[in-house]
């Protein structure tokens, strides 16, 4: 073999082996890649955690006989009743801690002249006095229900989107609050709130009543509704029906409707709802004899002061149904 050709075939045979000592190294690279488990992300805090439990939570309010909130009770001073059964409470907190509030607010042509005004100052009042860690979506509804704002802890954005809303058309009240049970489902804390305010007329949803009421029974969401009643409206067949229909919301929920008259007297409801999320109670316990059949299971909670104390009174939902759902 010639010089040149030996040249030739050195530089062949080290680009050869150099070729594959290459592919060998990708080839065992790639394997590692698959053989090393991946560390995965570290949700976030404010994601929710979604596990399967028979776990039931209630959100308590404990009240005295003017009304004034009662706080620094123990698990020892309440008793749980499942289908008339004392149950053993297993989860038991009353820290002030941050909520989930679902704002639905009324933009229809029924909430024309100052009526929205006057509410968005009154909301500005249940912000100034919420928990500084509460977070907030914001859901208008007209002739249909939107998500004008989703989750975030800027209060003041929240304001900012009512400020120059324009009130117009029917009113699909039934399906904003379907629209804010779901959203609230996947919120991140476990205080979960609607606050409603609207004049309580619905004349364009596609959910009925009843489909919301029974939606209301199977969550945990509590509702405050807060009646916007016009000189025109007091008294009228459509007003006292917009009344009872926010009533029963409110009720069902564990929660309460209020019908404020004047400015000032909004004002101060929308800032005792706030401290009432702040001043609530979270208990937990799981069934004795808990059977997923679907049933409707009544609850009653009963709270035993301690010595010295007048009575005192309790607010929380009345039941759930005897499904297994996500937590």
């Amino acid at each position: 073999m010639r010089r040149h050709d030996r040249r030739r075939f050195f530089i062949a045979l080290v680009s050869c082996l150099t070729f594959f000592a290459t592919a060998i190294n990708a080839q065992q690279s790639f394997a590692q890649d698959l053989s090393t488990p991946r560390r995965l992300p570290i949700p976030n805090e404010d994601q929710p955690v979604i596990i399967n439990t028979d776990l039931v939570t209630l959100t308590v309010t404990v009240t005295d006989t003017y009304g004034r909130y009662v706080t620094g009770l123990d698990k020892k001073h309440f008793t749980v009743f499942d289908e008339k059964e004392p149950q053993d409470i297993v989860f038991f907190s009353d820290d002030d801690a941050p909520a989930s509030v679902g704002v639905i607010f009324d933009v229809s042509g029924s909430m024309s002249g100052d009526k929205i005004q006057r509410a968005r100052q009154a909301l500005a009042r249940f912000i100034e006095t919420s928990h500084e860690r509460d977070e907030y979506f914001l859901i208008g509804f007209n002739s249909r229900a939107q998500l004008l704002l989703d989750r975030t802890r800027d209060s003041n954005a929240v304001l900012s989107k009512l400020t120059f809303v324009e009130t117009k058309g029917y009113t699909a009240l039934y399906d904003a609050c379907y629209l804010g049970v779901e959203k609230l489902a996947r919120s991140t804390y476990p205080k979960r709130a609607i606050l409603l305010i609207s004049d309580g007329q619905d004349n364009n949803s596609r959910y009925t009543f009843n489909e919301l009421r029974r939606l209301l029974k199977e969550s945990d969401v509590i509702i405050y509704a807060i009646g916007i009643m016009g000189s025109n409206d007091a008294g009228s067949s459509l007003g006292m029906q917009g009344q009872a229909i926010l009533d029963e919301l409110a009720s069902v929920s564990g929660g309460r409707a209020f019908f404020p008259q004047t400015t000032a007297e909004m004002n101060e409801i929308f800032e005792r709802i706030a401290l009432e999320l702040r001043h609530q109670y979270s208990i937990g316990y799981r069934p004795k004899d808990f059977v997923p059949d679907g049933r409707w299971r009544r609850i009653k909670v009963k709270v035993n002061p301690p010595r010295g104390l007048p009575r005192l009174y309790v607010r929380s939902r009345e039941g759930y149904y005897a499904i297994v759902k996500p937590r």
